[in-house]
């Protein structure tokens, strides 16, 4: 299911493509999401980051403070989703 087909999902999409620096980036997320769903996301990715790592759940709840529902959610885009999590991840290995 490709979620990005309407305008205003390309207008997103675009948006975050012409951020050019952490500055920029920091500015556009901030204005265009709550606090609440910043702190969310990256949650996630820290959780995503420890499953690469390959750390336990239990572990990974403890330093993220992530629920087990959470934490799977996260794997199944992990292991099974659009490649988009694998992408940053090996991008920011780098």
């Amino acid at each position: 299911m490709d979620i990005f087909k309407g305008e205003n999902e390309k207008l997103l999409v675009s948006a975050i493509m012409s951020l050019k620096n952490e500055k920029e980036c920091r500015a556009f997320l901030e204005d265009v999401m709550t606090t609440k769903e910043i702190i969310d996301i990256s949650q996630r990715m820290g959780v995503v980051k420890m499953l690469d790592e390959k750390q336990p759940y239990g572990a990974i709840s403890k330093a993220t403070g992530a629920s087990t529902t959470t934490i799977s959610r996260v794997n199944r885009c992990y292991q099974y989703g659009s490649g988009g999590y694998r992408t940053v991840l090996g991008r920011m290995k780098k």
